[in-house]
């Protein structure tokens, strides 16, 4: 039976466990109160939120101060959000990430943040966030706040074992994050904008899957069970679908977007956003490839290694800036 020990050894590194028999001893914190919340909030994924400029770019409303400032709120409002979900998930899976050899090291687990203030703080956080969407763009972006909350929620508590439909949640707080942005700005949303937000955050979410099982092998289902329903020919099939309606989602878009403005400028024709297809497709292909190979585990780091992927991905957004403001 496993037992948690309040006794350490003064010799282990802090937050470090040790197996003594049938007990496991955790070191008492180093860090302080702080530290240990904002380690608990996971600063790393706070990347994410960069994606509530994007409908606000697209529009091209970023040239006008306030609509920057409305959009850095929105970012700040799912940052807060989103470490409510944390800290709650944290205390309420605290005994069983205490098992694990990685989540052990949770501020919350390894004892440097009780459950009680990651409850307290948890709810705080999430509470605090629709109340500032409510006060920043009315009760659309505080539903969608709420919306986000409840989703993480049921995903952490239960979706994640269901196969498929968890691939679809994990991806939907991309497409949130993307649509609290318009909200914010008071952009109009296009359906097209929202099919390839939706299949380029799905193929982020089965590359990162398509990693675990590649590079995990065996223990993968260890680390993640539902991926027991899945194979390599399953991923690849998904990700060869999810490619096409993403380009061909891109394609309606650049073309509308292209009709718009040519409507508004009645010189020419405006070639920038059609031309923005060909690097788009290209790095739905070298993502394909680089995917192929299990390195979407992490897909800030794939961001930043592939040198292609960030070639094509600025030649991309340089046609469509060139579209909205040229």
């Amino acid at each position: 039976m496993l037992k948690v020990a309040a006794n350490y050894d003064e010799s282990v590194g802090a937050n470090d466990v040790v197996q003594s028999g049938d007990a496991l001893k955790i070191v008492p914190p180093t860090r302080s109160f702080g530290a240990a919340l904002l380690s608990a909030t996971r600063p790393r994924q706070w990347v994410k939120n960069l994606l509530v400029f994007v409908a606000p770019a697209a529009a091209g409303a970023l040239g006008h101060p306030s609509s920057v400032l409305r959009a850095t709120c929105a970012g700040l409002i799912f940052i807060l959000a989103s470490s409510g979900t944390y800290l709650i998930n944290d205390a309420s899976d605290v005994f069983n990430d205490r098992t694990h050899p990685i989540k052990r090291l949770r501020p919350v687990a390894a004892g440097e943040l009780s459950v009680r203030a990651a409850w307290l703080l948890g709810i705080t956080f999430i509470g605090s966030s629709v109340v500032f969407a409510a006060l920043l763009a009315g009760g659309d972006l505080a539903l969608l706040i709420a919306s986000y909350v409840t989703l993480t929620t049921v995903y952490s508590t239960w979706l994640k074992r269901v196969p498929f439909l968890e691939l679809v949640i994990v991806a939907s707080g991309f497409v949130l994050r993307a649509v609290a942005g318009g909200i914010a700005v008071h952009v109009t949303i296009s359906p097209w904008f929202l099919l390839v937000t939706s299949t380029g955050a799905l193929l982020i979410v089965i590359g990162k899957r398509t990693a675990e099982l590649i590079l995990l092998k065996e223990e993968s289902t260890m680390h993640r069970s539902v991926i027991a329903h899945y194979n390599e020919q399953t991923f690849t099939a998904l990700r060869i679908l999810v490619s096409l309606v993403a380009a061909i989602g891109y394609g309606l878009w650049a073309f509308s977007q292209a009709a718009r403005v040519d409507a508004s400028h009645a010189s020419g024709d405006n070639l920038f956003f059609k031309l923005s297809i060909v690097p788009f497709v290209a790095c739905l292909v070298v993502l394909e490839i680089a995917l192929r190979r299990g390195e979407g585990g992490e897909p800030e780091e794939l961001a930043l290694k592939n040198h292609l992927l960030q070639l094509l991905g600025a030649l991309c957004v340089g046609l469509v800036v060139a579209g909205i403001y040229l």
